[in-house]
């Protein structure tokens, strides 16, 4: 079993989520929206880099902006390695969040 941080399983979710649409600016907006948390460009950007290295996500360069001046995208997408590390992952908090009810618990 490959192990992965809870940040970089939930960047490499967004990617999943986002498909064609996963750059930097659409990762951390997603991932802003869902946990409700401030990520900084750095929260994202590091992990990424770090799970490219590693052959879970590979990047294509998008064309530029219609207006002058622009960057082109770097966008990520989820590789073979990268998807079938996540669907172990998946199998893994199945079986232990199982058990798990909200009846056990009171707030």
């Amino acid at each position: 079993m490959k192990l992965l941080t809870r940040q970089e399983e939930l960047i490499l979710l967004a990617i999943y989520h986002l498909r064609e649409n996963a750059y930097l600016v659409t990762i951390r907006k997603f991932l802003k929206q869902q946990t409700r948390h401030p990520w900084s460009v750095g929260a994202v950007y590091v992990p990424l880099e770090r799970l490219r290295k590693k052959g879970y996500l590979e990047t294509y360069i998008g064309g530029p902006k219609a207006r002058r001046g622009r960057n082109e995208i770097r966008y990520y997408k989820l590789t073979s390695e990268g998807l079938r590390l996540l669907a172990e992952r998946k199998k893994i908090n199945d079986i232990l969040w199982a058990q798990f009810s909200e009846m056990d618990y009171k707030f």
